[in-house]
């Protein structure tokens, strides 16, 4: 089906071949339009929230910086554990039902720590967004472009990111404004209401249906996986299962942690907003130059090419003062062309068959380890704060 396109998947099917799950009814830029908005509020309204809420959360409640932390922690913890269960969901049902679920989810678990009167409570709303986070991020949104378009996936995954860059971009000013003119619970209702009121709608309405896969077709490609998952196949798995985890860990450290890192540097909270707004663009455009000439090569090149971009950009960032925009657009630049390279490494690496469920146990690793990052970051955020006061 390579350079076929959608047209691809209405090909004459010959006798034994496995028919195509996924025959798109929407246009393919629809989708990733529709995909791509989602994914903008989906990272804003979890992963990228407590950037700018922790710090007004913890004068508003007392409530510990482990706490508030903490419940990010627990869901990462909680998607990571659920992910290989939203991938088996996805590769039979497709993306769009999962995906709304998502979004139900993660207003829901908003909603609960808007009103929580206790850490508990708060604790209790992360769980339900970890749920949300399972279903609703990349990894769930690159295994129904996988499902949808196969090996063309590639660059339906690329284009998809370059919504994705725009998450902090827009929800860091996004939700300094709304703690401004609401407070902190006020933001978090926010957040609920546009998972409602604009995530969900564009899921069922952007999204198509899809059919499920009929249970003999799964058992019959389930054998043809399990015939292919020779030994050189896992050591190369969890080569990159590993090497993703770490990646990950340290971007969620720099994500959850980088407005208290620039402040604990003598700038103002607006300074760090609008030094940490360059992350997005530089996200944008590394995923441009890698949509342009990406596809010239293999995926595992562009996973080099942000290993080496994010070590240059950290080493910047712990310089000198006035290198710390360009250790950010560095930074940026990596993590941007990572999140391409954690969807389109693992397709050209082990194909289309099962991408969703591989996509599933792929993620568990990498979010059951960020788990720990908040905790980590806050250690060395301490650290650099202590030493910067001596």
């Amino acid at each position: 089906m390579r350079g076929a396109g959608i047209a691809g998947a209405f090909r004459r099917v010959p006798a034994g071949e496995a028919l195509p799950v996924n025959i798109p009814g929407r246009p393919r830029w629809v989708v990733i339009s529709a995909l791509g908005i989602c994914q903008i509020f989906a990272w804003g309204g979890s992963y990228y929230l407590l950037a700018v809420l922790a710090l007004p959360i913890g004068k508003a409640t007392g409530w510990s910086t482990i706490w508030i932390l903490g419940g990010l922690s627990v869901g990462l913890l909680v998607s990571g554990l659920v992910s290989p269960t939203v991938g088996r969901a996805i590769d039979r049902r497709g993306g769009r039902p999962v995906l709304a679920v998502s979004a139900v989810l993660l207003s829901a678990g908003l909603a609960v720590i808007a009103i929580a009167p206790h850490p508990f409570v708060y604790v209790g709303g992360w769980i339900i967004i970890g749920l949300g986070m399972g279903a609703g991020l990349y990894d769930p949104a690159f295994s129904a472009l996988g499902r949808l378009y196969g090996d063309e996936a590639r660059s339906a995954i690329t284009h998809l990111t370059l919504f994705g860059g725009f998450a902090s971009t827009v929800c860091w000013p996004l939700s300094a404004f709304l703690v401004e003119r609401l407070g902190w619970r006020g933001a978090s209702l926010s957040y609920a209401g546009i998972d409602l009121a604009i995530v969900l709608p564009l899921y069922l309405l952007g999204l198509p249906r899809e059919r499920t896969r009929p249970p003999a077709l799964r058992r019959r490609e389930a054998a043809a996986g399990a015939t292919s998952a020779n030994r050189p196949d896992r050591r190369a798995f969890l080569l990159l299962a590993a090497g993703l985890t770490v990646a990950s860990v340290i971007m969620t450290i720099i994500s959850v942690d980088i407005l208290t890192l620039l402040q604990t540097r003598g700038l103002t909270l607006a300074a760090a907003v609008g030094l940490g707004a360059l992350i997005g663009p530089a996200q944008v455009g590394a995923r441009v130059v890698e949509a342009a000439f990406g596809r010239r090569h293999h995926p595992i090149w562009s996973l080099l090419a942000s290993t080496l971009l994010v070590v240059a950009g950290l080493a910047l960032l712990l310089g000198p003062a006035s290198l710390i925009g360009a250790g950010l657009v560095l930074y940026g630049s990596g993590s941007g062309i990572r999140s391409i390279a954690r969807g389109t490494v693992p397709l050209a690496m082990f194909g289309k068959d099962g991408y969703a469920i591989l996509m599933g146990w792929l993620a568990m690793p990498i979010l059951v380890a960020q788990a720990a990052s908040p905790a980590i970051g806050s250690l060395l955020v301490g650290g650099l704060a202590r030493r910067s006061r001596s």
